[in-house]
C-alpha cells in the first residue's frame, strides 16, 4: 500500500497513491482546520488508520469511483516538514569504489552520517531542481531510498529498529562536486570535508516523494531495485540489498546517540553510477531531466533548471 500528500482542487490530503490515480483519504474530524498529515494515516497506531484501512478494503469498483487522476493532482513532498533529514555516505560499496575510496566490510567500519536542511532543500515532485550560480558546473544525482520514521526511536537494537520505521520514499540526494567558497581562500587543513558537506545543502537539492510505501509487515527494504535515468538513459541500477549497512542497522546505530521522531526521513546513501565518476564526467544542465525510481514504491521525476 503507497500513500502520498497532494493538491486537490488547491487542498492539501492525503490520498491512496496508484500509478495514474489517486484515491483521497477521509479527513480526520479532528484535524478539521489543520493540514492533513501523513503520519496521521501511516503509522498503525495514528488517529487515521481506521479510516486507511477502510478506503483499502473497498472493492476496485468502490474505489474507481473515488479515484482522481494524476494529471489533476499536484503530489507533494510527502513528509511536509521533517524535524530532521539524515542522510549517508558511502553505504554501497561499488560507489566508494567509483569515487577513488577502498570499501571496507561493515566490521571495520562504521556508517557516515550527515544533514540537509529540510524547509530549503526538500522539492516536491514534478518541481525542478536549480542549478545554483554560484557553482554550476559540477551538480550530480545519488537515487536513494528514503526511510521514515514513525515512532521515537531511541537506542534500539537492530532486530527492534524495523518496527520504528513507518514507510519507505524515494530520495534524489543531488549533489555539487566542486563547490568551494571563497576560490581565492588560503588553505586550510579542513578545506576538503567543509567543500563535500556544503556541497549537499543549496537549495532544492533533495527532490522527494512521490509516495511513501507502507512498512507493512513482512516488507524487506533491502529487496527493492533502485533505477535512476538522466534523460530516458538508466545511469544507476542497483538493489538495496547491496548496502554495506542495511535499514535495520542504520536505524539501530544513529538511534544510539541520536533520538528519532515520526517524520524524521532517513536516506540511505545512493549505488554507482553517478555523473562525477563516469569518464568523461556528466554533470546536470538546465533542460534535463531526473527520473529516479525504486520498484514498487514509485518514480521521482524532476526537470533540472537554471538559477
Amino acid at each position: 500500500m503507497r500513500l502520498c500528500r497532494c493538491l486537490i482542487a488547491g487542498e492539501v490530503q492525503v490520498a491512496l497513491y496508484e500509478e495514474t490515480a489517486v484515491v483521497p483519504l477521509p479527513r480526520l474530524p479532528s484535524a478539521q482546520a489543520a493540514i492533513p498529515q501523513i503520519l496521521d494515516y501511516l503509522t498503525p497506531d495514528g488517529p487515521g488508520a481506521a479510516a486507511l484501512a477502510r478506503v483499502a478494503a473497498l472493492s476496485p469498483g468502490e474505489r474507481e469511483l473515488l479515484q482522481v487522476p494524476l494529471e489533476q493532482v499536484k503530489l507533494l513532498v510527502p513528509i511536509a516538514e521533517p524535524r530532521k533529514i539524515i542522510l549517508l555516505a558511502g553505504n554501497y560499496a561499488e560507489h566508494i569504489v567509483e569515487g577513488g575510496g577502498q570499501a571496507a566490510e561493515r566490521k571495520d567500519t562504521f556508517p557516515y552520517y550527515f544533514m540537509k536542511p529540510p524547509t530549503t532543500t526538500l522539492t516536491h515532485p514534478g518541481d525542478p531542481v536549480r542549478i545554483p550560480a554560484v557553482s554550476p558546473h559540477h551538480i550530480d544525482w545519488e537515487i536513494e531510498l528514503g526511510v521514515v520514521m514513525g515512532r521515537r526511536c531511541h537506542r534500539v537494537s537492530e532486530a527492534e529498529a524495523l518496527a520504528h520505521v513507518a514507510g519507505y520514499t524515494v530520495c534524489n540526494d543531488i549533489s555539487d562536486r566542486k563547490f568551494q567558497i571563497n576560490p581565492e581562500r588560503k588553505k586550510r587543513e579542513k578545506d576538503g570535508f567543509f567543500d563535500w558537506l556544503h556541497g549537499k545543502w543549496h537549495d532544492t537539492f533533495l527532490p522527494m516523494g512521490p509516495c511513501v510505501r507502507v512498512a507493512e509487515p513482512g516488507l524487506d527494504p533491502q529487496t527493492f531495485r533502485l533505477q535512476l535515468r538522466l534523460n530516458g538513459q538508466v545511469m544507476q541500477d542497483a538493489t538495496t540489498g547491496q548496502m554495506v549497512f542495511p535499514v535495520a542497522a542504520l536505524v539501530a546505530g544513529l538511534s544510539q546517540f541520536v533520538t528519532l521522531e515520526p517524520g524524521d526521513i532517513l536516506s540511505t546513501g545512493t549505488p554507482s553510477g553517478v555523473g562525477f565518476a563516469r569518464k568523461p564526467p556528466i554533470f546536470l544542465q538546465a533542460g534535463d531531466r531526473l527520473e529516479a525510481e525504486i520498484a514498487g514504491i514509485g518514480t521521482l521525476s524532476n526537470p533540472v533548471v537554471g538559477e
